[in-house]
């Protein structure tokens, strides 16, 4: 199992992703997306093609899909209304925690490290997956994709999250799955650790430019 090891004294906080690092939410995608195509009597989409297009909001993987089966432009509306309906009533369903997650939140809270959740979910989904599953209560601060103007790979979500929890971001560990956070973390000064068992577009998520990859979060070590 890869280790990283990293000294609690130089951090303060950690900002950590939802979707393919806390929990596995492809199967929640995957029926709200083809419950939104039923409505609009387009053709169903595979897990592979939702796996590639998830991690940069809704509004992107709502697009790719309709892309995809070939919907036309105007549906775009009418499906977002679907997708929302839809994602509301299945959220958390399909999703299952990934292993090594509670404890590794544990050992970040343990160390003293303030946490944060930054998805670009939207937030009340976010929410509420965090308490269906049980993880809420880590996390004083929780910011959906709509929280802000822009989502990542965009810096700006990390450098507002970094205000909120007053830290410095050169002292905040961004914890993610792909090279959206990555990019984020570079851009803003964090230090950023990735998963490797999440969602990076389909592209090996070791060849994206990282402090280090765990497989699991508790994978996690402290000087």
């Amino acid at each position: 199992m890869n280790t990283i090891h990293f000294n609690h004294d130089r951090l303060d906080a950690a900002i950590v992703d939802l979707d393919g690092t806390m929990v596995d939410t492809l199967g929640d995608f995957h029926a709200a997306l083809n419950g939104m195509l039923a409505d609009l009597w387009l053709p169903a989409v595979s897990r592979e093609l939702v796996e590639r297009s998830v991690g940069k909001g809704s509004e992107h993987l709502i697009r790719c899909v309709l892309a995809d089966v070939g919907g036309p432009a105007s549906a775009y509306e009418p499906a977002w209304a679907a997708y929302q309906a839809h994602y509301d009533r299945i959220n958390g369903d399909h999703s299952d925690v990934y292993a090594g997650v509670p404890e590794g939140l544990a050992a970040l809270a343990a160390h003293g490290l303030k946490l944060a959740c930054l998805t670009n979910k939207p937030g009340a989904f976010a929410r509420d997956l965090l308490a269906m599953k049980g993880l809420a209560n880590r996390f004083s601060l929780v910011f959906g994709g709509d929280a802000f103007e822009r989502k990542k790979p965009d810096p700006l979500p990390l450098l507002k999250t970094c205000e909120a929890l007053g830290t410095s971001p050169q002292r905040t560990l961004v914890i993610g799955d792909s090279s959206n956070d990555a990019q984020a973390a570079r851009a803003a000064g964090c230090p950023v650790v990735l998963v490797t068992y999440g969602y990076n577009h389909g592209e090996p998520v070791t060849a994206v430019d990282a402090d280090g990859f765990v497989d699991r979060l508790d994978a996690l070590r402290w000087a």
